[in-house]
């Protein structure tokens, strides 16, 4: 009981450290929530006058592929790996910090809207993500145990449970800005009701060193400290790497170890090109729900109602009032090492790009 006194009293501390700088922020989300498809920095500069706003997102996807002529090609059959499916089951192998907490409520709501299976992983005190051979045709023998249709969820390495015999499901995951990620994982496992839950799941876990929740990412970095050094080719064992997302789409192969290294990045691009069905983009909701509506209408038909109208407005998921926020310098040195995780992610926003202008939908924005 002392031990959660003194957390409560932590996160009192923390809370009126950051507040205020942390107000600007919340006002920036909330022009971002009137205008989906616009950014913060987009925002500047729209405000800003004269110069006109650069095409982003899909409206530069659709002129490159103009250029090269590909626009005229694509085609929703050819981009939609739905049809591979051999079972009626979403394998949702969610990567942290990608806004999954808030898919995976829009997918428990559309499980009694459309009618179909919710199961996710439980609770667990180490969440192991990469698996050994044995322990991954398990997973497979319990993801193709549910009656279809329905829904897996849990935080794990990409598993190609059909090299075990297994039906092939329908693989979904999503993705965010690497440097926005990594900052926000940084500081969501300092977050006080964060070791509050674990505490409360967990009692016997022992709290961490006060002045380890008290480091500051852009102090962390600016050091060279241990922890936000991210080395090229460093491997970090144990129960998963948590600095990269494209941990979560190459697998469990031993190449899939070193940290930012093509050899993983390819990997991870291809187990998307071979067996994702959608893997959407935090920060492009809109296009995400379109695709997921189009090409999984089965599991997603009235996402975007559901979230727009239900989970975005009235319900906004795991939120860390914690996290301050980080310049753009320190962004900017973080960015040097993360390469291939930019790399991965910008492959991952042209793919849901592509798929969404092969539906050829009236232009609404």
């Amino acid at each position: 009981m002392s031990e959660l006194v003194a957390l409560a009293a932590l996160a009192t501390t923390l809370f009126l450290f950051v507040h205020n700088r942390d107000l600007n922020t919340k006002l920036k989300e909330m022009e971002v929530r009137i205008h989906p498809d616009i950014t913060a920095h987009q925002m500047i500069s729209v405000q800003s006058g004269p110069p006109a706003r650069p095409l982003t997102g899909v409206r530069s996807t659709m002129k490159l592929l103009e250029s090269t002529g590909e626009m005229s090609l694509l085609n929703p059959d050819n981009l939609n790996n739905t049809k591979k499916a051999q079972q009626q089951i979403v394998f949702f192998n969610r990567v942290p910090k990608v806004g999954s907490q808030t898919l995976m409520e829009l997918i428990r709501r559309l499980s009694i809207r459309n009618d179909f299976g919710f199961h996710q992983d439980r609770v667990q005190r180490v969440e192991t993500i990469r698996l050994s051979p044995d322990d991954q045709a398990s997973l497979g023998a319990m993801v193709s145990s549910y009656e279809p249709p329905g829904v897996y969820i849990k935080h794990v390495c990409f598993t190609n449970i059909s090299e075990f015999g297994f039906p092939e499901p329908i693989y979904i995951n999503l993705v965010r800005d690497p440097i926005e990620r990594v900052i926000s994982w940084y500081y969501y496992v300092r977050a006080p009701w964060y070791y509050v839950e674990r505490k409360i799941a967990f009692p016997d876990i022992p709290l961490p060193d006060p002045k380890w929740l008290k480091k500051d990412f852009e102090h962390c970095v600016l050091t060279g400290d241990r922890e936000c050094r991210y080395v090229q080719g460093e491997i970090r064992e144990g129960i998963g790497d948590h600095r990269r997302q494209s941990m979560f789409f190459c697998g469990h192969h031993p190449d899939c170890l070193p940290f930012n290294t093509e050899g993983a990045l390819e990997r991870a691009k291809m187990a998307v090109e071979r067996h994702y069905a959608v893997v959407g983009v935090l920060e492009d909701m809109n296009t995400t729900l379109t695709v997921l509506e189009n090409y999984i209408p089965r599991f997603f038909e009235g996402s975007s109602d559901v979230y727009w109208n239900e989970i975005s407005r009235y319900n906004p998921i795991n939120k860390n009032s914690f996290k301050p926020p980080v310049s753009e310098q320190v962004k900017d040195i973080v960015r040097q090492n993360f390469t291939k995780e930019i790399e991965f992610y910008e492959f991952c926003k042209q793919r849901l790009h592509k798929q969404y202008l092969a539906l050829k939908l009236p232009d609404k924005r």
